[in-house]
């Protein structure tokens, strides 16, 4: 059986070489073909399917690769801090002036 057109999809989305999540295709095939004892049907490619999610999930939790986006958001709001405050004293200071008018107007 080919392997899915998403493999090399699933195996970036994992962190796993391209090649590894080949040889885990196999054997998700291999054992769906026990499972399943039928070839070519739809219940036969779902098992497929399953077990090589599975057999990837399990991959990638074996990898030591650190997972660097939760440091990157959070430099990114960091970074942000200086302007999404100055966004904030500046319409607080336009409110305040705006405030200061009517407060003058009614006097």
């Amino acid at each position: 059986m080919n392997s899915p057109k998403l493999l090399p999809w699933y195996a970036r989305k994992a962190g796993v070489p391209i090649e590894r999540a080949e040889a885990l295709w196999r054997k998700a095939v291999r054992k769906a073909t026990v499972e399943t004892g039928w070839v070519g049907t739809s219940e036969y490619f779902g098992a497929a399917v399953d077990n090589f999610l599975e057999l990837l999930d399990d991959e990638a939790a074996t990898l030591c690769a650190p997972g660097m986006t939760g440091l990157f958001r959070r430099h990114n709001r960091v970074m942000r801090l200086p302007l999404t405050l100055m966004e904030t004293f500046t319409s607080a200071g336009a409110t305040w002036q705006r405030l200061c008018h009517l407060t003058q107007r009614a006097a």
